[in-house]
């Protein structure tokens, strides 16, 4: 990208500039670094108190930036270190938006596919199984790393297209939980080709008030795509079937349950990273050898399944790719320990309906264990009914057929209350993930299979851990 089309000040060097940076202590030379100040993050959706970042614009200079993007109220606040460098700073009334007006433009240049995804739950595992579908058919493509999937982590990811324009797609997960119309700004930037939708569920309802306006955020992104594009819908779950009335172009339904253009048949769990299953699309049907365990990771694949099927390929080809996938870091990675005892390390995200899955794909696969125990992370932003909700789950998980049950920190107190009113006498509260570790630590043995199951506010990485300094791995995690 050349400096000039940037708007850049004149008295700045013309330059390719093709990094940028919101961090001061990420600065590379040759950055484009934005400074962001809590008015930007308020006017942008994003919860809680942020640190401006004004005053270390001398810093970035310091390291190399080519050039600041400041808000001018910021700047006269603070003239007195900044007025040096006045002839290298951008001037806006939001750096955020500022940052979004950017890659929309680095976008418009690249002009290529875009498919955006959302959902309550599995963006980034549906993520990256639709990348790896369709890098298998040769395509170069770009995603989001981590959880890049907000008003800045979005952004970040598209300015990577300065750098490198050759990518032939992009796959991009679209997050929100506000609302203030997060994935509509999000679209805004790049308006999808092809927009999936994987769930509409509880969460985010503390900041949102109920489940149907979840519903009503998660469908500004069929709303948000381009006209003649590709709404791919969940048929299993009702709300996000009725998004079919908001399509601009053509529609494609998965699911497992409900009839789908593209669905699974003939599934058999076999055992953890052995799930065999017959997938049809409207060109025919393969088997598929799936690595991956649970009900919600086969609605991923079908979701990943459709996009390939819209991007033409055929049906044999998707099922060879979807046999040879792995999953992300802490989504269902299986770690086998040499004194005998198996982990499923879930602990990047957690609801009600991911973990009673996710409980359902321990006792389907443990079926020869000793023992079939769950640690369950507290659940967070789920509103005014978030007690209730423990104590359902609870009472659920309770009744599945598992050993012992650890709740972890905060509102899983209920998740052990609601299993303790169904008579299930082995279950316990850790107040925090190192306690929860360190009684794991002290209770497992040779023959267990065990489901750490959580968020990254609670932590639950930390049992594993706990487990992996005191344990020795029998092989690579699958």
């Amino acid at each position: 990208m050349n400096a000039a089309a940037t708007k850049l000040n004149p008295a700045l060097p013309e330059r390719e500039i093709t990094s940028f940076a919101i961090d001061s202590r990420d600065v590379k030379a040759g950055d484009v670094f934005f400074a962001l100040s809590q008015p930007d993050y308020k006017n942008n959706g994003f919860n809680g108190d942020f640190d401006d970042a004004t005053p270390f614009v001398p810093s970035a200079f310091e390291k190399g930036a080519t050039a600041c993007v400041v808000r001018r109220d910021r700047f006269e606040e603070h003239s007195e270190i900044l007025r040096d460098f006045e002839d290298r700073l951008i001037f806006t009334d939001d750096t955020i938006k500022a940052l979004q007006d950017m890659a929309h433009g680095i976008y418009l240049e690249w002009n290529k596919p875009v498919v955006a995804i959302t959902g309550s739950a599995g963006k980034t595992t549906a993520k990256e199984l639709t990348a790896h579908v369709l890098q298998s058919s040769g395509k170069k493509v770009l995603r989001n790393i981590k959880n890049y999937n907000n008003g800045l982590g979005h952004p970040l990811t598209v300015l990577n297209l300065a750098a490198d324009s050759s990518y032939d797609v992009a796959v991009l997960e679209m997050g929100m939980s506000t609302p203030m119309n997060e994935i509509q700004r999000l679209c805004r930037i790049t308006p999808p080709d092809v927009a999936v939708e994987l769930n509409v569920l509880p969460v985010h309802v503390e900041h949102l008030g109920s489940i149907e306006n979840v519903a009503k955020a998660k469908a500004e992104l069929v709303e948000g795509m381009k006209s003649g594009g590709v709404a791919v819908l969940n048929a299993d779950d009702p709300r996000v079937l009725a998004m079919s009335e908001l399509t601009k172009g053509e529609t494609i339904t998965y699911g497992i349950d409900s009839p789908a253009d593209v669905r699974a048949t003939d599934i058999v769990f076999e055992n953890f990273g052995n799930t065999h299953f017959q997938l049809h699309t409207p060109n025919g049907s393969a088997e598929v050898a799936f690595p991956l365990n649970g009900r919600h990771n086969m609605l991923n694949a079908l979701a990943a399944a459709a996009v390939g099927h819209s991007f033409g390929m055929t049906t044999k080809e998707i099922a060879s790719s979807l046999a040879t996938v792995e999953p992300p870091p802490q989504r269902g990675e299986i770690l086998r320990f040499g004194k005998g005892f198996t982990v499923i390390n879930d602990s990047y995200n957690s609801n009600p309906a991911a973990l009673i899955s996710m409980v359902q794909t321990l006792v389907d696969g443990a079926t020869s264990a000793k023992r079939k125990i769950v640690v369950a992370g507290e659940m967070l932003e789920l509103g005014d009914n978030a007690h209730a909700i423990h104590r359902q789950t609870g009472e659920t998980i309770a009744a599945m057929g598992i050993d012992m049950l650890i709740g972890v920190r905060g509102l899983a107190e209920d998740i052990v209350h609601g299993a303790e009113t169904q008579k299930f006498s082995n279950a316990k509260f850790a107040t925090d993930s190192d306690v929860a570790g360190d009684m794991l630590a002290a209770e497992i043995r040779e023959g267990d299979v065990v489901l750490v199951k959580g968020s990254r506010g609670v932590r639950t990485e930390k049992v594993i851990e706990r487990l992996l300094k005191e344990f020795e791995l029998e092989d690579k995690a699958l």
